[in-house]
């Protein structure tokens, strides 16, 4: 039974199922709620629940959807003592991350040259599946990545200093350990480092449509017509193997210790364990190289610009406005039932929304909240929100990543011919580059939620602020 709390926040009580041990609430409007009932979205959040340490309520955001153990869009927090870690509900493309970089040109300095520009950004950032890279680095180079982050890619003269500044975690995270990765991941890494992969992953040429609070989209450095780039990717097969390596491993601590388990696909680790502690340690690896592959790939767009519109990066105003993550475990501090508490909190496709006087934001962003970014599907609007106070008590400083499918991959490929996207696509005179047709059916706006019902549910929930509509003048997907 879902109970409805108002017309954005939705209840599934602690004793609706024997085993859980907190509530679970979903923030989303009626008609959200309604799609996530046809699948096992609530019936993996209310599994979720059940997990040992887990504090305060499993939360759903409006682009939930069914996943792999726990919903897409879960948010959950475990004591930091007595709670546990699970690589199901950090996900296997752990860091899969946003980030936006500023221009200071607009719709109309780049429409002439759009269809050069996005075949140069085609060339220069692969993507597909199994896509590689050669920049000459090793599996050596691969474990410098996990341990310094972004720092040691600027190193080697990828990015700028000026990018860690606005990057989650300032682009290295402390604690990780390449030691605690399996050789067959740096092995799969290696070449992938700077490459963006395929699937949901994007760059995209974007224009701010309209301000929504022009108060922190001043502060954002945002203007309307602005022309912005949205880039969205993660840790490639290096991340996708810790998590299978992890799943393994907690699962054979489950199987020793004899743990039952609601959902098999949730298996975890108790804090304070080898298998726990080893698993954090190759997670925070893994979310070092996608920070890093990000890094690389901004360079490349860097250069893409550039070449198109023969002025360098610094004259163009390519300065990074934020790079936020999903799909990470992280250690935070956060009030609970009244207590300061030390907690992993688990976001799997939702982000961090930090509000303001957070010491983690930068202090340029520090008076308004946190930066969110929120990709739409292909071909339909991007959001740039910014964290409330309000998030900080009710969803431990979390939202949305997205829009959601409410279609799978399979379905969409029967269902949506790839000519009804490439059609929309060209009235909407956005200029698509694609390596796989088929993609193009997976990814069409109709196989995802719309995702400006999406954006008005966090905002009639109170968990963020909307400060600008984006829209696509340019896709490269892989």
């Amino acid at each position: 039974m879902v109970d409805k709390i108002n017309d954005y926040l939705w209840e599934i009580k602690k004793d609706e199922k024997l085993g859980m041990r907190v509530p679970v609430r979903i923030y989303a409007n009626q008609s959200i709620v309604d799609t996530m009932q046809k699948d096992r979205t609530l019936r993996q959040a209310t599994n979720a629940s059940m997990l040992p340490g887990i504090v305060q309520n499993m939360l759903v955001m409006p682009d939930g959807h069914e996943g792999y153990g726990s919903p897409i869009g879960g948010v959950a927090a475990f004591d930091a003592n007595e709670g546990i870690v699970s690589p199901g509900f950090c996900g296997y493309d752990i860091n899969c991350s946003v980030r936006v970089i500023k221009t200071n040109l607009t719709e109309k300095e780049v429409r002439p040259k759009l269809s050069l520009l996005m075949d140069r950004l085609f060339k220069n950032v692969p993507s597909g599946v199994g896509s590689t890279i050669k920049l000459g680095f090793t599996i050596k180079d691969l474990d410098r990545v996990a341990t310094e982050g972004v720092d040691y890619i600027i190193s080697k003269g990828y990015g700028i200093d000026e990018d860690r500044e606005f990057i989650e975690e300032k682009g290295c995270i402390a604690g990780a350990d390449p030691d605690k990765v399996s050789e067959l991941a740096k092995k799969r890494g290696v070449q992938q480092l700077g490459t963006m992969g395929a699937g949901n992953h994007f760059a995209e040429v974007q224009k701010v449509d309209k301000l929504l609070d022009p108060k922190i989209a001043k502060v954002f450095g945002l203007e309307e017509g602005q022309v912005v780039i949205m880039l969205h990717s993660g840790s490639r097969g290096y991340g996708h193997q810790v998590c299978s390596d992890y799943l393994r491993i907690c699962g054979d601590w489950q199987k020793r210790n004899s743990i039952a388990m609601p959902d098999p696909e949730l298996v975890y680790a108790a804090i304070g364990t080898k298998e726990a502690n080893d698993y954090i340690a190759a997670m925070r690896s893994a979310v070092n190289f996608a920070f890093s592959s990000h890094e690389i790939m901004t360079h490349f767009i860097r250069k893409s610009f550039e070449e198109t519109f023969e002025k360098s990066s610094d004259a163009l105003g390519m300065d990074l406005l934020y790079h936020l993550s999903h799909n990470i475990v992280k250690l935070e501090e956060h009030e609970v039932e009244g207590k300061r508490r030390k907690v992993y909190v688990h976001r799997k496709g939702a982000t961090r929304a930090f509000g303001p006087g957070r010491e983690e934001i930068p202090k340029e962003y520090r008076g308004v909240g946190q930066p969110v970014l929120i990709p739409g599907s292909m071909g339909t609007a991007s959001y740039i929100l910014a964290g409330r106070v309000e998030s900080m008590l009710e969803t431990f400083g979390s939202s949305c990543h997205g829009a959601g499918r409410t279609m799978s991959r399979h379905a969409a490929l029967r269902e949506i011919p790839a000519t009804k996207t490439f059609g929309s696509m060209k009235d909407k005179r956005i200029e698509l580059r694609v390596r796989d047709r088929k993609l193009v059916s997976e990814e069409a706006e109709w196989a995802y939620k719309d995702v400006d019902q999406v954006v008005a549910s966090i905002e009639g929930a109170k968990i963020s602020n909307a400060v600008a509509r984006l829209l696509p003048l340019g896709v490269a997907k892989g």
